[in-house]
């Protein structure tokens, strides 16, 4: 029952807002850009928000004095299909999110998350991912910051998979900090129960920022296993291990 009201306030919130979209991009086609992004800021963080914690999440955030100024990549483990409002809620703002193309098929989601400059990255075909990357770096040069999840799908609960090379090559480029963040619960809220919705305690450590300006070639090669194993030590501290 309580995956069933979820999904209607999910479905009822989003229709609500519609016109809220309309008024978005009305202000895009102005060139009201930081009209635009402020607004769509608010009511992205708020929907996201209301649909994390009206799902009984529990959530505990540190670090967030890591952040940096400027543009950055936030590199997140994949855990479940919550991590994406919880980044859009937990950060210190709503930013652009390479999510998997399937996200892109879901109606009025798509939309908002379109206006927010997200991307939808198909793993399975080489040329589009390689553009889906290229406009992120185009992104961070425009000053938004990226969050990307290196291992490309979910663990569900289990070890952090491999990290994929994308976050690196994108950070390396544009050369902004790399923030890793570390998130740990968020499968108990679905994916645990069968894809039924349950209450749960989350946690999202953000991380110390790791400079890219000047790597050496070496210390680029290594950066994803330098990432990855950050990343699964806070992993390892949350879970008391």
């Amino acid at each position: 029952m309580h995956t069933i009201i979820w999904f209607i306030y999910f479905w009822s919130y989003l229709a609500c807002t519609m016109f809220l979209m309309w008024k978005a991009k009305r202000l895009a086609r102005q060139g009201k850009i930081k009209e635009h992004d402020e607004m769509v800021r608010f009511h992205v963080k708020r929907w996201a928000w209301r649909m994390f914690r009206f799902a009984g999440g529990e959530l505990t955030v540190t670090g967030l004095e890591n952040i940096p100024e400027g543009p950055c990549v936030f590199a997140s483990n994949h855990q479940g299909y919550f991590d994406i409002p919880l980044m859009l809620s937990g950060l210190d703002a709503p930013h652009p999110i390479i999510a998997k193309k399937e996200i892109e098929r879901i109606p009025m989601v798509r939309s908002w998350m379109r206006e927010l400059h997200c991307l939808f990255i198909d793993r399975e075909n080489a040329r589009q991912a390689m553009d889906c990357l290229k406009r992120a770096g185009e992104l961070l040069a425009q000053g938004y910051s990226v969050v990307i999840f290196p291992e490309g799908t979910r663990s569900k609960g289990g070890e952090i998979k491999e990290f994929k090379g994308g976050t690196v090559r994108v950070a390396t480029r544009a050369k902004v900090p790399i923030v890793p963040v570390c998130v740990e619960g968020t499968y108990k809220m679905m994916e645990q129960n069968h894809y039924w919705i349950h209450p749960a305690k989350v946690s999202m450590s953000i991380l110390p920022p790791i400079e890219t300006k000047d790597l050496s070639r070496e210390e680029i090669k290594a950066l994803d296993e330098r990432l990855h194993q950050i990343i699964t030590e806070e992993r390892n501290k949350l879970l008391g291990r």
